[in-house]
């Protein structure tokens, strides 16, 4: 370690995908001869019904992006009072349910799973909970199940932020039908984007006609507003985005699923270090490589192991820390005084996302575990040029 960084230029977490650019710049020049921009045009109508049917869902409601599309779904929705969602998410989901005026109730995760633990959900129930909102954090779905059945025996509404999960499934189920609704990111950074926008998948149809109207001002026709609504529409080209991404997305799952499996191998040894796992027998888009760093095994924390990775200019990034419960407005509210969240902190504390898809090359990959495995082995002489570096900051 030390002298030139191991990249020449910055490797990135959430290095966007492109597709095919021939076929994307063809929809772009369609657009501009037909001069329809945004308002509900023909890419936009044409991806949601390709993915409604790609996800077994009677509807898809595309938005300009996937913020917009949870504060949509959560009014539709008439969420109100508390909400019980993790803490272990990004902060997102909090300011969504908190735009609306509602309470975000922050509940524990399973350290295993890192999802919502639905006996800790039980717990943070009251008379004022209206609504649980849950997180198929790393594409990995929530348990569904004991979700459904608490929120039926409790009469609450059911939803879930999908933002990791697209083309994923539970139990041989494609993620975008459970629930009231399912809301998706397709953002950039994600394995299927937009360039910007989001959805939300229902199979309710009153929500979806709400959701439609309250995307576009309320409008159910020319000068004819019935409903209050907002600005929350997809435009064209997102869409034209869209459609180009999804017709490659079997091709970009096999690289997600080749990176996975070339970090499994290349960090199976290294002590402290270990791979969140996918169920093989579910469909996954494998769209973040996360590694769990063992304080108690490694011999080297997470965030010196993070610094490390960045001197060599691999961007890797501790994905959600410190927890929605730790930032503002939250942490220091009164409302949330005494908050403990033990899991969340803890897994807060060791998770580091390693960058994957189709701008990583296999040999990238092998030269990012290299880089981990030596801070590992040295990790005395990492840990002491660390905190000569802290130093210097603050004597500077």
């Amino acid at each position: 370690m030390g002298g030139s960084p191991a990249f020449s230029h910055p490797i990135h977490v959430g290095s966007p995908n492109v597709g095919d650019r021939r076929r994307f710049l063809a929809r772009i020049e369609d657009m501009l001869d037909r001069r329809w921009l945004t308002n509900d045009g023909p890419f936009v109508r044409e991806l949601e019904e390709r993915i409604a049917r790609f996800a077994g869902v009677k509807h898809c409601v595309a938005m300009c992006n996937g913020t917009v599309a949870l504060e949509i779904a959560i009014r539709a929705l008439n969420l109100s009072g508390e909400v019980i969602c993790p803490a272990f998410t990004f902060i997102a989901t909090a300011h969504a349910l908190r735009w609306q005026e509602i309470k975000p109730v922050f509940c524990d995760i399973n350290p295993d799973t890192h999802n919502l633990d639905p006996e800790e959900v039980e717990k943070c129930i009251t008379k004022r909970t209206t609504g649980i909102v849950g997180v198929h954090l790393w594409g990995r779905p929530c348990e569904i199940e004991a979700l459904e059945s608490l929120a039926e025996r409790k009469k609450l509404i059911l939803m879930f932020d999908a933002a990791h999960a697209f083309g994923c499934s539970r139990r041989g189920r494609m993620i975008g039908g459970f629930g009231q609704a399912e809301v998706f990111s397709f953002h950039a950074t994600k394995i299927f984007n937009t360039l910007e926008g989001g959805a939300v998948l229902t199979n309710n149809d009153e929500v979806a006609g709400k959701m439609k109207l309250m995307r576009n001002f309320g409008f159910a026709g020319y000068d004819c507003v019935t409903y209050l609504g907002m600005n929350g529409k997809m435009n064209e080209a997102s869409a034209a985005m869209g459609l180009t991404l999804l017709e490659s997305f079997g091709e970009l799952v096999d690289t997600n699923n080749r990176n996975y499996a070339a970090y499994r191998d290349g960090l199976k040894d290294v002590p402290g270090i270990r791979l969140v796992e996918y169920d093989q027998s579910e469909k996954c888009n494998y769209q973040y490589v996360v590694a769990q760093v063992d304080g108690g095994h490694c011999p080297i924390s997470r965030d010196i192991l993070l610094d490390a990775l960045h001197r060599e200019n691999v961007v890797a990034r501790r994905y959600f820390y410190p927890g929605c419960h730790n930032m503002e407005p939250y942490k220091s509210s009164g409302e949330y005084a005494g908050l403990s969240l033990p899991a969340t902190d803890r897994v807060a504390s060791e998770v580091l996302i390693l960058p994957t898809g189709t701008a990583i090359t296999p040999t990238d990959i092998a030269e990012v575990c290299g880089i981990i495995r030596t801070v590992v082995h040295h990790a005395g002489e990492v840990v002491a040029r660390s905190v000569s570096l802290g130093n210097k900051g603050r004597e500077a």
